[in-house]
């Protein structure tokens, strides 16, 4: 089992930035991918974000490449979402997930463990 706990949402105006921070504690954090989804209002969940389990690969959707970044702190079990240039479109609620594999995933249904979300509000 693993559990995940998100932090650092918050209301932040177009153009600013903030870092999401994902805590895991269960099994050996270093053992599993690692991902970011969000969920903006009256939409279906969408990757983000999803990096492998030493940091050294990471993908992206097309709408945050440039924007933000993936990264992972393995002695602290931590997974980091830096957004930067944010948008209101980039206004959801944002989930960190565990892959159920070592090697990154784009697919919702690759992770089997989720955290409760964190809402990120842009304003224009």
């Amino acid at each position: 089992q693993v559990q995940l706990v998100e932090s650092g949402g918050g209301l932040v105006q177009a153009g600013g930035s903030l870092r999401l921070a994902c805590a895991a504690s269960g099994r050996a954090f270093s053992d599993y991918a690692m991902g970011w989804f969000r969920q903006a209002p009256g939409k279906e969940r969408s990757f983000v974000a999803t990096i492998n389990w030493g940091g050294s690969i990471t993908y992206y959707a097309d709408s945050v490449k440039g924007r933000f970044t993936i990264s992972r702190d393995n002695a602290k079990s931590t997974l980091y979402l830096q957004m930067r240039s944010l948008k209101p479109d980039d206004t959801a609620v944002y989930y960190c997930a565990a892959a159920s594999s070592s090697r990154p995933k784009l697919a919702g249904a690759e992770y089997p463990y989720w955290g409760q979300g964190t809402q990120v509000i842009v304003s224009s």
